[in-house]
């Protein structure tokens, strides 16, 4: 089989293409033929060896596929060769087959295509589980959205919304990644590639501030984004992408009870009932034409290191999708 593989640490170049045996599943894993990998931001810090947990070489990256079964395990009772199901792994995506745990499968309605189906699972399970989850979001609370066009961005713009939202604040590093977060919902757009964004954001809660703030940036931006948390107010961290460490004093927190959370999704993989009652919560959205996916772009598993440099140029809009 063909799939990407990276014997060192570096920039999108390490991305190589090579052929291996395929896999043979054992006990709960099934073999999935590959249709669409999902690439994120975390593909580019395994690439990097700045992940937050050690990654071993080689390393073929990839974490959220759809596909069809082809093999089973001994012990796999619930798929059989044949069925068509979107799941999350460890690594090993990038590829025209994976192995994966039967029971971490979901099933894909015959309606639903692959492309579309990838777009969901990391980034909505992450956009859910850092507003709800982490965040603490409430009904009437306003919400901070960086990268508000991006992957995560877009669908947590509206599943705050869905969630009772009183008012979204939506920010992207151009005019037309402000159009797309208003087209998902945002009630406030604010370009933070200008100097005092931060001052506009605290003008759209009245100096407030807001109650819950979603950052992935890092460095200038998350201290920015600090001086915008309300009183209580909860900045939820789910990423680095500038690659810039920031300098924070904790006792800053004090003075007005607010909180800096950290998220990492497979920590929430590890809790299987959160993942199932957010998953189907989503995917009723999803069937009622309540939750839009937006998918910024389809290429070959050969392009993967043009991708990782697309994504990290922060040029695009949306989900990016591998096919093999």
């Amino acid at each position: 089989m063909k799939a990407i593989q990276l014997k060192e640490f570096g920039g999108p170049e390490v991305l190589q293409l090579v052929e291996l045996e395929r896999q043979v599943p054992t006990g709960h894993q099934v073999l999935i033929e590959v249709h669409a990998i999902g690439v994120n931001y975390a593909d580019t810090a395994r690439r990097e060896g700045q992940y937050v947990v050690p990654t071993k070489l080689p390393f073929i990256p990839g974490a959220e596929i759809a596909g069809v079964v082809v093999e089973t395990g001994e012990s796999v009772t619930n798929v059989q060769p044949g069925d068509r199901i979107v799941t999350l792994i460890e690594s090993g995506g990038y590829a025209e087959f994976a192995l994966a745990d039967s029971r971490g499968l979901i099933p894909l309605q015959d309606n639903m295509g692959f492309e579309q189906a990838v777009a969901l699972p990391l980034q909505g399970l992450s956009a859910y589980h850092i507003l709800k989850t982490m965040g603490r979001l409430e009904k009437g609370e306003t919400v901070l959205i960086h990268a508000a066009a991006g992957g995560v961005g877009t669908l947590a713009v509206q599943l705050a919304k869905l969630s009772g939202a009183s008012k979204v604040i939506a920010t992207a590093s151009t005019e037309d990644k402000l159009a797309l977060a208003a087209e998902m919902g945002a009630d406030v757009l604010v370009n933070y590639a200008e100097q005092g964004w931060e001052e506009k954001v605290l003008e759209a809660t009245g100096g407030k501030g807001v109650d819950v703030a979603l950052e992935m940036a890092g460095g200038e931006i998350f201290n920015k984004t600090l001086k915008c948390l309300a009183t209580f107010g909860r900045l939820v961290i789910y990423g680095v992408a500038s690659g810039e460490q920031s300098r924070f004093y904790p006792s800053s927190l004090m003075a007005r009870n607010q909180s800096v959370i950290g998220f990492f999704l497979p920590q929430i993989m590890r809790k299987p009932a959160l993942i199932q009652s957010s998953m189907a919560e989503m995917l009723e959205y999803l069937s009622k034409g309540q939750l839009k996916l937006t998918i910024g772009g389809v290429y070959s598993l050969e392009q993967a290191a043009e991708v990782h440099r697309l994504l990290q140029s922060r040029q695009t809009k949306g989900k990016l999708i591998l096919k093999p």
